[in-house]
């Protein structure tokens, strides 16, 4: 008599599983083109499956910020500067590299919730260097939500114009652009400053943020 063996059961999908999977698709499809069916594809089991883990695809981009959000900190792995300015800059760089790793990787951290606390230890350092160095703890708030504010937005811009580094889209050629503003000069001249260069204007801009902070609230 033989016997038949019983079918392999697919290992056990995790929401980790999901996570990864969708954020190594992100390069190749963008934002709009992430499904849970592409996802699922990808992880070779039925949509259905990842409903168990994420109720729709929001609960899925807070899962993938809160990741992109843990790699970064580990890749920072403590080099995060001694004085309020050091944080602040040092933070908004790291942040900024770690969003130009992903398409659309602005716009999948923009509006998210991170799940659980993986933020919390490396806000309260921070929180806590601000407020010794005289801030309150309003001000101390204020000045790093800025900072993250600006390089989520500068990150969406840049990538709306290049989608990944060395990736340019049509329809943002600098001279072409010029040539039909010709009547406005000053415009046209102020495309390189708005769509070229943007590691050079990104850290002038947080040069501004820090000299901004530092009128404002009068703090060493």
């Amino acid at each position: 008599m033989v016997t038949k063996r019983a079918p392999k059961r697919a290992p056990k999908l995790d929401k980790s599983q999901v996570v990864a999977a969708a954020l190594r698709l992100l390069n190749e499809t963008g934002l709009d083109g992430l499904t849970l069916r592409t996802i699922a594809k990808e992880l070779d089991v039925q949509a259905p499956a990842l409903y168990w883990h994420f109720k729709n695809k929001q609960e899925l981009l807070d899962g993938m910020a809160t990741e992109m959000y843990r790699r970064m900190v580990t890749d920072s792995a403590g080099a995060l500067g001694d004085t309020w300015q050091e944080r602040l800059l040092i933070s908004c760089r790291g942040l900024r590299t770690a969003l130009l790793g992903y398409r659309d990787g602005a716009k999948v951290f923009s509006g998210t919730r991170f799940t659980g606390i993986p933020h919390a230890e490396e806000m309260e350092r921070t929180l806590r260097l601000f407020t010794a160095a005289g801030f309150t703890l309003a001000q101390a708030v204020r000045a790093t939500s800025t900072g993250f504010l600006y390089t989520i937005g500068y990150v969406t811009e840049e990538q709306g114009v290049q989608p990944l580094p060395g990736e340019r889209r049509e329809g943002f050629d600098v001279a072409e652009r010029a040539r039909i503003l010709a009547d406005f000069p000053l415009s046209a001249a102020a495309g390189a400053e708005i769509f070229e260069d943007y590691e050079a204007h990104f850290e002038e801009g947080l040069a501004l943020l820090v000299a901004g902070i530092e009128a404002r609230y009068r703090t060493g």
